[in-house]
């Protein structure tokens, strides 16, 4: 497997406070990986120490094959990224502005600015000038730079910020095309599970500068809790059914039947069978996943101490 980014031991200290700590992770090329942490987590620091803006206090990142250091800029013709909040020359126009970028990427080609612009859906703003944009366009002019020169690695930081519903959805398909068709990088913080889940091939979770977790979509969807949901026209009756041929099924505060036994979630037609012949036949059975965002609250420690 080609790295597209590793770390290796990455540490970052201001005086007493570690906002990254010994953070060792390595991203395929190629692949999609969605860094996710609560704001404060340490997701902007890393970025910050994987494009040589900040100088890590211990250990090591490499990018595209070449070790980050202050005064190396071969992986940076390769690299388009997008930090915080996107920065432009308000007094220029967005098309202004991306000319102006493009001529720090030697080689990119002056019809890029035009093919951008049209892909990002900022025509009708091309000739704004970029101080006069609102907060979700701004995002798409400072995407825009970032994807510019077709970069092979992209590094975004919180790259929905300010997008309506619309964006959010166009940016992503504009994601995994990139990756899945011209074999591009992507490297996208968050704080919001469920967006990036339907995005990345690979999750790493950060919590107060430490790697929690990794897994792919699949072991995510494996992780999270369920649980068979059943009502009956006499719940308590029902109940009684159930805990007599072996399951612990309780009734919740909204009279619903719960049964957390992988047997009867994987096969809640002898469940029902068990119902029906006992005369309690189910009016709903339903299989419910944990909420992403709850099971990203209950990995960093912080659902409030609910089981759901």
């Amino acid at each position: 497997m080609n790295a597209a980014i590793e770390t290796n031991n990455l540490a970052k200290r201001y005086g007493d406070v570690t906002a990254v700590d010994g953070l060792s992770l390595c991203v395929a090329e190629g692949e999609i990986y969605a860094f996710l942490g609560l704001n404060g987590a340490g997701k902007t620091t890393t970025i910050r120490m994987l494009l040589g803006m900040v100088k890590p206090t211990e250990g090591e990142a490499c990018v595209l094959g070449t070790r980050i250091r202050g005064s190396n800029r071969k992986p940076w013709h390769s690299v388009g990224y997008l930090v915080e909040m996107p920065h432009a020359y308000p007094e220029l126009t967005v098309r202004e502005n991306l000319e102006v970028f493009r001529r720090l990427r030697p080689g990119t080609p002056s019809k890029a600015v035009e093919c951008i612009i049209e892909q990002l859906g900022l025509a009708a703003y091309a000739d704004r000038r970029s101080g006069t944009l609102s907060l979700g366009n701004a995002q798409r002019l400072g995407l825009a730079k970032a994807l510019l020169h077709h970069p092979k690695l992209l590094i975004l930081d919180e790259p929905a910020n300010g997008l309506d519903p619309a964006g959010i959805v166009e940016i992503r398909k504009l994601l995994i095309e990139l990756a899945q068709e011209k074999g591009v990088t992507v490297f996208i913080s968050s704080h919001i599970l469920g967006e990036v889940s339907r995005l990345a091939d690979r999750i790493g979770i950060i919590h107060e500068g430490r790697l929690l977790q990794e897994l792919t979509i699949a072991e995510l969807e494996r992780q999270r809790r369920r649980r068979l949901l059943v009502r009956t026209r006499d719940n308590q009756a029902a109940q009684s059914v159930l805990i007599d041929v072996g399951f612990s099924a309780t009734v919740t505060q909204d009279d619903t039947i719960e049964v957390v036994e992988d047997q009867a979630i994987e096969h809640p037609d002898e469940l029902s069978s068990q119902l029906v012949h006992a005369g309690y036949a189910p009016l709903m059975l339903k299989v419910e996943y944990e909420e992403l965002e709850h099971y990203f609250l209950r990995l960093v420690g912080m659902d409030g101490g609910n089981k759901r």
